[in-house]
């Protein structure tokens, strides 16, 4: 296994950027761009070269630092080849099943539209963070595909789509280290406990997060297996679920997960 070191830190309103560093090679990667300054200032704190540019999608909050960050660093810019023409700077298009090398480290990517036309994760599959809390192997970058105790707004693509890419990730060991684009921990909660409000899980979920965000601390990232057992997007099979929506047995989870996107679009 390869050892990463990883750095998430906010910018914009509730963005996340992160940094990857593979410190065998001394190469860098962004995940996505969203501020060329926050950027900018927590590689210089960290001491990095920027070497990659990882984009998960094209909307503006994820790709404005691009051009700064390229004519600075001359950065190779990686991107869905389906949003190419939409991701300033672009380099080298890339397509669900490719794999990447990053230094020493290979990435796979996962086509994961819904949210957009060609939304990609990039999922670290031999890697070991050696930051955070414990060493998980495996980690991936789900951009707005997947957040915590949620999962992206679906505005391009169509539900049936949206929750194939969630069963993608889903697919993923469950000790793969999840990273996601925005905060949203806080608010998804309240929507969850409003259709599985019985759930230990989350509710034990809920005073974690509650505790982190009063202390101004991220509540990313997280193991796949705890969203697994909180995230009501990702359990469309959970009978207490169905119950709650009134929606028999014999419904298939992907008209579940369409009624629960529905309703978080309206809560």
């Amino acid at each position: 296994m390869s050892t990463i070191e990883i750095r998430q830190f906010p910018c914009r309103s509730d963005n996340y950027g992160i940094l990857i560093h593979d410190s065998s090679t001394g190469v860098t990667a962004a995940v996505d761009a969203p501020d060329e300054h926050a950027v900018r200032a927590e590689l210089r704190e960290a001491g990095w070269p920027l070497t990659h540019i990882f984009t998960t999608h094209y909307h503006f909050d994820h790709v404005s630092g691009h051009e700064g960050l390229k004519r600075e660093t001359n950065c190779t810019i990686y991107g869905p080849e389906k949003e190419a023409r939409d991701i300033p700077c672009i380099d080298i298009p890339i397509e669900e099943g490719e794999k990447l090398t990053f230094g020493s480290i290979e990435v796979q990517v996962l086509q994961t539209p819904g949210h957009t036309p060609g939304h990609v994760t990039y999922f670290f599959p031999n890697a070991v963070n050696v930051l955070g809390s414990g060493r998980q192997s495996g980690v991936a970058f789900a951009g707005d595909t997947l957040f915590s105790v949620g999962c992206g707004r679906v505005i391009e693509g169509r539900h049936a789509e949206m929750w194939r890419s969630l069963q993608k990730i889903m697919a993923l060991p469950p000790d793969t280290l999840i990273y996601c684009g925005h905060e949203y921990t806080q608010a998804n909660i309240k929507f969850a406990l409003t259709v599985d409000p019985e759930n230990a899980a989350l509710l034990d979920r809920k005073r974690e997060v509650d505790a982190l965000r009063s202390k101004g601390k991220p509540t990313l990232p997280v193991t796949l297996a705890r969203e697994l057992e909180t995230n009501p997007f990702l359990r469309a099979n959970s009978p207490a679920i169905r119950k709650s929506l009134s929606l028999g047995a014999d419904v298939p989870d992907a008209k579940v997960f369409e009624e629960l996107r529905r309703r978080k679009d309206r809560f």
